[in-house]
């Protein structure tokens, strides 16, 4: 784990070396899950946000906020955000707001299970997701490339979120269509 709070950048590989035991299940997120979910940042190197933000996440209809567990225990969430208006080059609409997987169980696709969901959602209600990261969070990055999210813009802040390093990126994704 890099001091950054991001993964450490091993692409295709487990920090461990071994290989996931036990079936993945991802399910809506309860309030009764809160504490899993920060303790999950805590030992992500997260700083964990605020019971009743997560709380009020769960209950709000135009939100997203899953689990992921393995054997009945749960390594992982992600969660939504959406924003009814633009905010200086951040346009209204859906966006990613962030998954987190227990060091141990990363790189066995369980992010990238929770990011698919969370797109599945979005996309039934709108033709474009959207997604902001600090550019020096490269494993999220590739996660998302495979989704097609391409660069819109670079800001100091988008909405409610402000980088480290100063700058972040601003990318969408554009619902696929079937041919």
């Amino acid at each position: 784990m890099t001091g950054s709070g991001f993964a450490d950048y091993l692409p295709n590989q487990r920090p461990d070396g071994t290989v996931l035991a036990g079936t993945v299940d991802i399910r809506l997120a309860t309030s009764g899950d809160i504490d899993a979910i920060r303790d999950i940042d805590t030992k992500a190197g997260r700083s964990p946000a605020a019971v009743v933000a997560f709380a009020a996440a769960i209950l709000d209809d135009n939100r997203l906020v899953v689990v992921a567990s393995v054997d009945g225990s749960i390594v992982g969430w992600g969660k939504t955000h959406f924003w009814s208006y633009a905010d200086g080059q951040a346009p209204g609409g859906h966006y990613l707001g962030g998954v987190t997987v227990l060091p141990e169980f990363r790189r066995d696709g369980i992010a990238r299970a929770l990011t698919q969901v969370r797109l599945d959602w979005i996309w039934a209600r709108a033709d474009s997701a959207w997604y902001i990261v600090n550019p020096s969070n490269q494993a999220s990055i590739d996660l998302h490339r495979q989704w097609g999210f391409a660069e819109v813009a670079k800001a100091a802040k988008f909405h409610t979120t402000s980088f480290t390093g100063g700058v972040g990126l601003l990318l969408q994704a554009k619902q696929p269509t079937e041919d």
